[in-house]
């Protein structure tokens, strides 16, 4: 046994970041995750019958990730080994994987192998894991903020148990706030800081969840006062080694910590960082939830979209891009204009870039979600398409054939076009497919009513003409 570890332990401690010296050692600390980590779930279920399977955790950055999987190295009576596919390759997980094997044949203890950040590694990289983990030879714990069914190999992700982590909540944000500022061991509890409610308030919403995020501003907050200039050490023993009368007398020069204030908490958090992926599924998310927001008529859930993804730095042309998409498959012909206005979002967006164009984004998705809603237009082209991909190619009618070359009526081309602007209301019956096929049904709804109606006019009118034609060349 080594002496010194302790010892060692502790130094490292001390040196490290507070959100690294606040990590949780039991289940019991660890903070939020209750979908799957609560009495009786899943995952706590199997971890206190140690009977851990592989699983991949998946979730954005700080909340807790990492810091379960050293948990449940702490627990289980297997082998433990860690590793981060950023920092090795092949070689280093073939060596872990081996000695795996030996240490299982040699009667030992299977292996769990935490590798952080999976989706560092490539498909190919992935596969060296298979063969172990189909075989039970090792239990796989991936952790990742890319979402496993595109950055994992789906034959891992088969073998796996899927754990998703969601953001943790605020409360629980100030639960862990309120314990680093009274742990003595590995918080501030020493050092007697306190926090106002407005300050506590503050960083458990800017934080977004980011336990990290939270715990890196509680430190900036008190490394950054003046008092922490003054030995921790020496304020303890001071603290510590006068009576109470003696302190009181002292108390003119030793001035109690500040508390941290709302314009402490703001300026330790500067700007709020949105956790935002720009090729990932924070960027696909996002515009989903815009287009859905639009297409649901909500205007102030679609604006909302558009500043998220602005503030988190997304290109505002893709969102340009998205609402001139909207504006022809969810609106159409209900609102002709809006796949102008769209067209000139896109133009000005070109033009003028951020921020200004912010203005135009917002005025387009508040225009295309109150602007009355119609798929038909877009019903109408999927289903032609779908035809003619998969249906047999309808030849063009004679009678619609070019005639503008030499020796077309040779080969009967324009034969019988019938010239609607020589008849009434510009209507003539005649056919211009050459079967009988219903792509465009228009609703009731806004413009497209105004055409719902103008097409079942014609169609009275050419079966007047039909019923007229028919009439006159009856013998």
């Amino acid at each position: 046994m080594d002496l010194f570890a302790e010892s060692r332990r502790r130094n490292r401690e001390r040196v490290a970041p507070l959100a690294l010296r606040l990590r949780p050692r039991t289940l019991d600390e660890f903070a939020g995750q209750q979908h799957f980590l609560g009495p009786g779930k899943l995952l706590r279920r199997m971890l206190e019958a140690d009977r851990l399977m592989s699983v991949i955790f998946y979730g954005p950055p700080g909340t807790g990730k990492t810091t379960l999987a050293q948990i449940i190295a702490n627990h289980t009576q297997s082998h433990f080994e860690e590793m981060n596919a950023a920092s090795v390759g092949v070689k280093e997980v073939r060596a872990v994987l081996e000695a795996a094997r030996e240490r299982l044949g040699a009667g030992g203890k299977r292996t769990v192998l935490f590798l952080d950040e999976i989706h560092r590694f490539n498909r190919a990289q992935q596969d060296i894991l298979l063969g172990d983990v189909e075989a039970g030879l090792i239990i796989l714990i991936g952790a990742t903020t890319e979402n496993p069914f595109f950055a994992v190999n789906s034959a891992l992700v088969s073998r796996s148990q899927i754990f998703q982590f969601a953001a943790l909540s605020e409360e629980d944000i100030r639960v862990l706030v309120r314990r680093a500022l009274a742990d003595d061991e590995r918080g501030f509890g020493k050092l007697g800081v306190t926090i106002d409610d407005d300050a506590l308030n503050f960083i458990a919403v800017t934080s977004d969840g980011d336990a990290r995020r939270a715990l890196t501003a509680i430190e900036v907050a008190v490394l950054s006062s003046d008092e922490s200039r003054e030995p921790i050490a020496d304020r303890r023993e001071q603290n510590q080694g006068n009576s109470a009368a003696s302190h009181s007398a002292l108390g003119s020069r030793l001035p109690a910590w500040p508390q941290i204030t709302l314009d402490i908490a703001q300026q330790s958090m500067q700007r709020k960082a949105i956790v935002y992926d720009g090729t990932g599924d924070d960027h696909y998310d996002a515009a989903s939830a815009l287009i859905k927001s639009m297409r649901g008529s909500d205007p102030d859930a679609a604006i909302y979209w558009v500043a998220r993804m602005l503030e988190a730095g997304e290109d505002p042309r893709f969102i340009a891009r998205r609402i001139a998409i909207f504006a022809s498959e969810d609106i159409g012909n209900a609102d002709p204009q809006a796949i102008q206005l769209a067209a000139a979002a896109y133009a000005l967006v070109e033009r003028i870039g951020m921020p200004e164009c912010q203005l135009t984004l917002g005025q387009a998705a508040i225009y295309m979600a109150t602007a009355p809603k119609s798929n038909a237009s877009a019903m109408a082209i999927w289903t032609a398409m779908t035809d003619v991909r998969d249906g047999r190619t309808l030849p063009v009618p004679k009678h619609l054939r070019d005639t503008h070359y030499k020796q077309a009526k040779k080969l009967g081309a324009g034969e019988g076009y019938r010239y609607p602007h020589d008849h009434a209301d510009g209507l003539v019956e005649q056919s211009y497919l050459g079967v009988s096929k219903d792509y465009y049904a228009p609703t009731d709804r806004g413009f497209e009513a105004t055409i719902k109606d103008r097409l079942e006019r014609w169609k009275r009118l050419l079966k007047e003409q039909a019923d007229a034609g028919k009439a006159d060349n009856a013998p």
